[in-house]
């Protein structure tokens, strides 16, 4: 474990991007040979598309990592933060900094966004995919990759997780991020053991669905404990009961246009069917 946690800490850029393109490539492949739903729309664009969100969130990462590094080093000089409260076993520690991580990082700002009406509308952008695929993991507007990383920064400071949890924690958070969007048919059995700790596909594809109550349903990022915890998980009978989307957003320039997309949050807001805002 500390062999592990040593490599995380000092892990090269190379590394990294071999981790996420390579991941991204796998995926695609196995799109191709067990999909969950086949798509009528030009693979390549909806792949150029979603991949330019990936650059803009994958350049304010790069550019807030420094502010990362910061809340990290102010723990480890400091001693502060709730992992550094009490002398426990390396191992539980990497275990408790991941779950902190996961729910205020993660969880907790994913839940704020569908439940504050501006925010709501920089993470509709992430929501107008009509055909979640594994690009679609990383397609946040980036105002939305703005607020996501000060709330990575956040758990990170009230954690007081080491620099080398925090990247095995963003390289685990990156590949749930393809697994759960990627459109690959899971098998039951999987569904069954898995998705009461961890994010599934099948789990978090549920959210995606275009109408309330499965769009503010299933949050998670990597583990799904969170939902259950706090009642906010839902299952469907059949994958095939689901449409991707937004009942809101369904036009074509929507789904497409980068500049339309861009322009979504500064739009009037639209209410949904059994919108819990006012208009």
């Amino acid at each position: 474990m500390e062999s592990l946690i040593q490599y995380f800490e000092t892990i090269p850029v190379a590394h990294r991007t071999i981790f996420l393109v390579g991941g991204l490539t796998f995926f695609l492949l196995l799109e191709g040979g067990i999909p969950l739903f086949r798509f009528k729309s030009s693979k390549v664009k909806h792949v150029a598309l979603n991949l330019f969100f990936t650059l803009t969130t994958l350049l304010i990462n790069l550019a807030g990592a420094f502010l990362i590094l910061k809340a990290s080093d102010f723990n480890a000089a400091n001693q502060t933060g709730l992992l550094n409260l009490f002398a426990i076993p390396l191992w539980l520690k990497v275990i408790l900094g991941l779950l902190i991580l996961d729910l205020i990082g993660a969880w907790l700002i994913h839940w704020i966004e569908h439940q504050v009406k501006w925010i709501w509308g920089f993470h509709v952008i992430h929501h107008t995919d009509q055909e979640i695929d594994v690009t679609s993991g990383l397609r946040h507007h980036p105002g939305e990759s703005v607020m996501r990383l000060l709330f990575t920064a956040l758990a990170v400071f009230i954690s007081g997780a080491s620099f080398g949890i925090v990247m095995l924690y963003q390289t685990t958070s990156g590949f749930f991020a393809h697994l759960t969007h990627a459109n690959i048919k899971s098998r039951p059995w999987i569904e069954k053991i898995f998705s009461p700790i961890f994010v599934t596909p099948h789990f978090h594809k549920v959210h995606h669905h275009f109408t309330l109550p499965h769009t503010d349903r299933n949050y998670g990022n990597i583990f799904s404990i969170w939902d259950h915890l706090f009642k906010t998980a839902i299952n469907v009978n059949s994958m095939d009961e689901l449409t991707y989307g937004l009942d809101t957003h369904m036009k074509e320039k929507e789904k497409w246009h980068i500049p339309t997309l861009l322009k979504i949050p500064f739009q009037k807001y639209r209410s949904p069917v059994g919108s819990k805002f006012s208009d």
